[in-house]
């Protein structure tokens, strides 16, 4: 399987609730719901392409529980609207230590030995292994490179507080870009693919060069 991110993100980074006020308060964060607002028709688009072609879907315990209770089986639209058919239908997979009886199926939890069961999923299945959102669980596989692919949809926002994508004190990654397009309220969908590590070098070198 190639396992694939997809981050909705602020142009300052920030990734938390954008769903709604309420969505993710934790740290005392109060800008939740920032995305809404901005979507298009071609973001809408992108998102059903997005989980529609998805075989599969990986979460960390808290996307999950919010992505249940906002997208699960009791949603009244669940079998026409695509994200949700997608969600409510494939496999997902949940890493916690703590969730023991998920009530929305078909889900797996994965516990134990983290690294060998994504290394199995990604050995035995097929298709695009989903990860949305899901920060904590982002950055341990981006250090540990079972990451692909980040699709990153960056918001024509800036929020001034919340978590962001990338530490400020982190490991560095280069990325090579593979496609990118903007919406028409100023959306841009960057799709990247993990190259190693970056180089270092003096700047007034690369402007001489030829």
């Amino acid at each position: 399987m190639e396992l694939k991110v997809t981050m909705n993100v602020t142009v300052d980074g920030v990734m938390q609730g954008l769903g709604g006020p309420d969505e993710d308060r934790r740290g005392g964060f109060e800008r939740g719901g920032w995305a809404g607002p901005l979507l298009d028709p071609e973001s809408r688009d992108y998102l059903n392409e997005v989980y529609g072609n998805a075989a599969a879907f990986l979460f960390g315990k808290w996307t999950y529980e919010v992505f249940a209770g906002s997208w699960g089986s009791g949603m009244a639209d669940a079998t026409e609207d695509p994200v949700a058919a997608a969600l409510n239908n494939r496999p997902k997979y949940v890493v916690s230590t703590t969730l023991s009886q998920p009530a929305w199926e078909p889900t797996t939890v994965l516990t134990g030995d983290i690294e060998s069961h994504i290394r199995k999923l990604k050995e035995e299945g097929e298709g695009d292994l989903v990860v949305p959102g899901s920060l904590s669980l982002v950055r341990w596989l981006l250090a540990n490179d079972f990451v692909d692919q980040i699709d990153l949809t960056v918001y024509p926002v800036v929020v001034g507080q919340g978590n962001r994508l990338f530490p400020e004190s982190g490991p560095d990654y280069k990325l090579e870009l593979l496609e990118s397009s903007t919406t028409s309220r100023g959306l841009v969908i960057q799709k990247y693919r993990p190259a190693g590590r970056p180089e270092y070098g003096v700047a007034a070198e690369s402007w001489t060069e030829t």
